[in-house]
Order: structure tokens, then C-alpha cells, then sequence
């Protein structure tokens, strides 16, 4: 089945769902999945030590939690499938096809996560004294669904990286136990149980009393979860990185706009894991005490966390490129098995949605238009000085000078084997010297100050 276009002109595709994604993630990591646990543990906590400031803790920050994933976590969650879905449907069409049963699963699940929720926050000040354990049972119920949730999620995640025996077999177990799957999951287990760590310490101020002997305490437990999950977040990323392919570890300086070399990103991140470890080992066993350290220092380890997983989501969906779905779907969407198909034949010929069918001396532009919206338009915008658009790309190869249409098509026939995160080009000749010719009238005409209406826009935008 094929689906209309949808592009943003200006900031691509690409952009709009990063935000969501991200934005999700930072919520549902340490709010969701990290905080349940260790909510439900502080709760215990209070209700063993005999002490109703654990509990109080507990509580208020349950209720912050309560409020952010019920709301934002909730709409960035159905943010996500609206926007990948607007972007490259054939992916998430593909995907459904492959993991429906475990999708189903997952929306049982995260309904039971949302019930849950709400149970375990309406009735916090309801169940006490000898319903007190029951309460707490809720919370360890609740840290269950949400981290299921999490593993149903890592392994379509996984899928997309690295499909091993699915590429064979196409059965779900194969898909769901990909070579990723587990190493990845182990992964994402212990930074979000350590950002949870992080989240509550930054929390501190704020949701603590101004007990001289008590905040101490707390500080100290935060820094004594981070440290119980940072060892094996360590151990855990270095099981990850030796999983993933090789191909795919040596994109990964490029995705992070540095050729450092091969895993250089990742030795920088495993070491300000090891950095927060020692640091809350230092402040657990008391070496450092929490009265002399600087207040905003208690922010560090959230910030530098959020900035890891924020760049660690990035890194992972460039370094799958040129693959939405690694070794079966192109980035652009469209099927590896159908490329011969479209570059023996043409790529217009067989688009249902192309008005451009046979390419004239009167339609080349235009069929050049449909080409990039086609073949380019899911990673890179459709004007020029657009988020990632084509104009940088080729103008380091190209300089300063003009471009020239013989030029543009070597590169566009050789911008696989020069950038590998890159797709082959999926049509004929005609149809790259289409889009050359549109891209290089496009580049004269933006760099003159000139307007764009003599250029054929993509999908009607301008």
C-alpha cells in the first residue's frame, strides 16, 4: 500500500519527530519507569523506618510524576505515532505488520500502567496503618507495567537497528529477541533508574523539609541509587556497543558531527557515567559531606544525564541510516526489495502518487520535484537553507562556484558510496538528471535573492 506526502518545507520531517521523541523519552525514562521503583523504595523506606518523612517525600514526588506523565508524557507518547506516522508511513506500516501482537500488548499494558497511577496517587493518604504494605505492593505493580511497557518499546527499537533471524524467518519471536534487543534493554533499564536518582535529588529543595538532618539523608539516597545503577549502566553500554554492528558503530563520529574515530562519543559518555559513580560513591560513604557541596552542583547529574540520553537517541537513529528498517526499508521509505524494480524501470513509473510518469524536455523540473519528494524529501527539507537541506551537503563537494547539472548527477549517483548513511539513488538516469537539473535551478535562483515560483515545489509547498 502506498501513502500520500507529507513534508514540513522548511525543517523537515525528521526535526518534528526528534522533538517528540526526545521530549518523551526525557519524560517517560525518569518519571515513568525510574521513579516508580524508587518512589515505591522510599515509601518502604518510611514505612520501615518508622520515619513519615520517607513517606511524605514519596508522595510529593509520586504527585509531580503523576501530573507530568498523565499529561505531556501521555501527548508526546500519541505525538510520536502521529508524527512518524505523517512522516513515513510504510515504516509504521510495516512495523504494525510485524509487531501487532506486541503493540496490542503494549496498550494493555500502558492502560494497566495509567489505572495503576492513579490507584497507587488517589490512594496514598487512604491506605495506611495496616493496608500500608498493600500500597506499597501498588507502587512495585505500578514500577512493573511501566518498565514493560519500556521493554515492549526497545524491542521494536532493537528491530529497526538490527532484524537478525526476522530477515529469514519473519516471525515475531525472531523479531522481538533481535541480536539488540536485549543489550539495549539492560541499557535503557539503568539510565532511567539512574536519572530517577538524579531527577529526585535535583527535586530536593523543593519538595524536602528544611530539616537541617534530614536532607543529608536524602541526598545520600540519591546518590547511593545512582550508584547501585551506574555500575552496570557502564557494564551494560559496553555490552550494547560490542552488539551493534560494525557498519553502524562507524557512522557513529559523523552522527555526532565529529570523525574523532570509531567509538570516541562512546568512551566520552562511559566516562561521565564512571565520573557520576565515583562521584556519588565519594558522597555516600560521607568523604564529602552534602553541607559542602554547592547547592546547584545537586543539578549536574539530571543535566548531564538528559544530555546523554538526549544525544544517545540521535546517535541511535543516525547510525541506523540509511535504514528505517535495517536491510528491508531505506530511510526514504521505500523497499530494498523494489529498488532493481525502480532503478531498471524508473522510480515515477511505478509511484502511485506521481503525476510525472514519462520524463519530456517540458516536465523535467517538475519530474525532478517528485524525485526529491519521493527519494529525498524524509530526511532532508524542500528549500533551501532548510534544516538539513541538500544545499551544505553538496556544496562541499561542489564549492563556491555554480553548480553545474553533470556534477550534481555524479554525486547524487555516487552518494552511497561516499556517505554510506545515505540510500543508493532509486531511479533510472533520466530521472537523476532530473533531479539535478531541479536541485541546480533551485540552488541559482535561492542564491540570486530571486523568488522560487519559477522552481517546481514539493508536494505543492513553496
Amino acid at each position: 500500500m502506498e501513502f500520500p506526502f507529507f513534508h514540513l518545507d522548511f525543517y523537515g520531517n525528521r526535526l518534528l519527530i526528534a522533538v517528540i521523541a526526545i521530549l518523551h523519552v526525557l519524560i517517560n525514562h525518569p518519571m515513568a519507569v525510574g521513579a516508580s521503583l524508587f518512589i515505591a523504595r522510599l515509601e518502604s523506606r518510611g514505612l520501615e523506618s518508622g520515619d513519615p518523612r520517607w513517606d511524605r517525600l514519596a508522595y510529593r514526588v509520586l504527585f509531580l510524576c503523576f501530573i507530568v506523565t498523565t499529561t505531556v508524557g501521555a501527548l508526546t507518547g500519541v505525538g510520536i505515532w502521529l508524527s512518524t506516522a505523517l512522516a513515513n508511513p510504510a515504516a509504521i506500516g510495516s512495523l504494525i505488520r510485524v509487531f501487532f501482537w506486541a503493540w496490542f500488548a503494549e496498550w494493555l499494558v500502558f492502560v494497566g500502567e495509567v489505572g495503576l497511577i492513579l490507584l497507587y496517587t488517589l490512594t496514598w493518604k487512604s491506605m495506611t496503618g495496616a493496608r500500608k504494605r498493600l500500597h506499597i505492593r501498588l507502587g512495585y505493580a505500578l514500577a512493573a507495567f511501566s518498565w514493560i511497557t519500556m521493554a515492549l518499546i526497545t524491542a521494536i527499537l532493537g528491530f529497526m537497528m538490527h532484524p537478525g533471524e526476522w530477515s529469514t524467518t519473519r516471525g515475531l519471536i525472531d523479531g522481538i529477541l533481535n541480536p539488540l534487543y536485549l543489550p539495549q534493554l539492560a541499557f535503557r533499564t539503568c539510565l532511567a533508574m539512574m536519572m530517577a536518582g538524579a531527577m529526585v535529588l535535583v527535586l530536593v529543595p523543593w519538595v524536602v523539609e528544611k530539616d537541617e538532618e534530614f536532607r543529608p539523608k536524602v541526598v545520600r539516597a540519591c546518590c547511593g541509587w545512582m550508584l547501585a545503577w551506574g555500575i552496570p549502566m557502564v557494564a551494560t553500554g559496553w555490552w550494547y556497543l560490542g552488539a551493534a554492528p560494525k557498519e553502524m558503530l562507524e557512522r557513529a563520529p559523523t552522527a555526532l558531527g565529529t570523525m574523532a574515530g570509531e567509538g570516541a562519543y562512546f568512551q566520552i559518555l562511559l566516562f561521565l557515567g564512571a565520573l557520576m559513580t565515583v562521584g556519588g560513591y565519594v558522597t555516600v560513604t560521607g568523604w564529602v559531606t552534602p553541607k559542602r557541596i554547592p547547592r546547584w552542583t545537586i543539578a549536574l547529574p539530571f543535566l548531564i544525564l538528559a544530555i546523554y540520553l538526549g544525544t544517545f537517541e540521535r546517535t541511535r537513529e543516525f547510525i541506523r541510516k540509511p535504514w528505517i528498517i535495517s536491510g528491508y526499508m531505506y530511510a526514504n521509505g521505500l523497499r530494498a526489495e523494489d529498488y532493481p524494480l525502480f532503478q531498471a524501470e524508473g522510480l515515477l513509473k511505478h509511484h502511485p502518487y506521481a503525476t510525472v510518469k514519462e520524463i519530456t524536455d517540458g516536465n523535467r523540473l517538475q519530474a525532478g520535484a517528485e524525485v526529491f519528494q519521493i527519494a529525498c524529501a524524509g530526511c532532508h527539507a524542500s528549500v533551501p537553507g532548510g534544516v538539513n537541506s541538500v544545499e551544505g551537503r553538496f556544496a562541499a563537494m561542489l564549492g563556491n562556484g555554480p553548480w553545474q547539472p553533470k556534477a550534481v548527477g555524479q554525486i547524487i549517483a555516487n552518494m552511497h558510496g561516499n556517505r554510506t548513511y545515505m540510500p543508493e539513488f532509486p531511479g533510472i538516469p533520466a530521472e537523476r538528471r532530473a533531479l539535478a537539473e531541479w536541485l541546480v535551478q533551485r540552488h541559482r535562483v535561492f542564491t540570486a535573492n530571486e523568488t522560487l515560483a519559477s522552481v517546481p515545489a514539493v508536494a505543492g509547498v513553496r
